[in-house]
């Protein structure tokens, strides 16, 4: 379900998977007639999803160095997981447009044990200040084997915290958060580990891989 548990030092996170993908992403072209790239990122916490450097935040410049890719979406700064970014403008319409209702797995660490009763909310919709979410496909999973958050979650004494599984077509700001918020079970922890068919696998926080288009 998660990546293994990830024992590498912050630096060598920094360190890309590149090296054995470098000339794999070939199939399709942007419009200029260049070779389509799509490149994955397993966002570590905190990091903001822009590449100009705001001085006091880490930025996808401390991780990615290839030129002229950008982000496919976002995930917030205190969310982790997969981000898929490409040089091909077409790519990045199709996974981001509502339109095409392209399917996002998530993995969430709740408050509580959830219930049954809130499970059923999510795959029925929620209704939140933004309208009513479409049906989720939700359930209660055992707890993923992803290493320790740094800094960890924030934890209540003798309030027990579990994990569901939630895939959605949607891409409302903070839309997960809001959704388990309202059925009574705030998020701790949210991993998104699948956009469509690109997976999240054994990339570990900060490292990166291509794979071809």
């Amino acid at each position: 379900m998660g990546v293994p548990t990830n024992k590498k030092t912050n630096q060598q996170h920094r360190k890309s998977k590149h090296t054995a993908s470098t000339n794999a992403a070939t199939k399709n072209r942007p419009d200029d007639g260049t070779s389509t790239t799509i490149l994955l990122f397993h966002k570590p916490f905190g990091v903001i999803c822009q590449f100009s450097r705001d001085g006091t935040r880490p930025t996808l410049a401390n991780y990615i160095s290839l030129p002229d890719i950008y982000a496919a979406g976002r995930l917030d700064q205190d969310s982790e997981g997969l981000l898929v970014l490409t040089n091909d403008g077409k790519l990045q319409q199709r996974i981001t447009h509502p339109k095409h209702k392209l399917e996002k797995t998530y993995l969430a660490q709740v408050e509580g044990i959830i219930s049954e009763e809130a499970l059923h909310q999510l795959r029925t919709g929620i209704a939140l200040k933004d309208g009513k979410t479409l049906p989720a496909k939700a359930q209660r999973i055992e707890p993923p084997n992803f290493a320790e958050r740094i800094p960890p979650i924030r934890e209540r004494k003798n309030i027990p915290t579990s994990w569901l599984e939630l895939r959605i077509c949607e891409g409302r700001n903070r839309q997960v958060r809001r959704m388990t918020a309202a059925t009574g079970f705030p998020t701790l922890r949210l991993i998104r580990t699948r956009i469509g068919e690109w997976q999240l696998g054994e990339l570990q926080p900060g490292e990166w891989c291509l794979t071809p288009s």
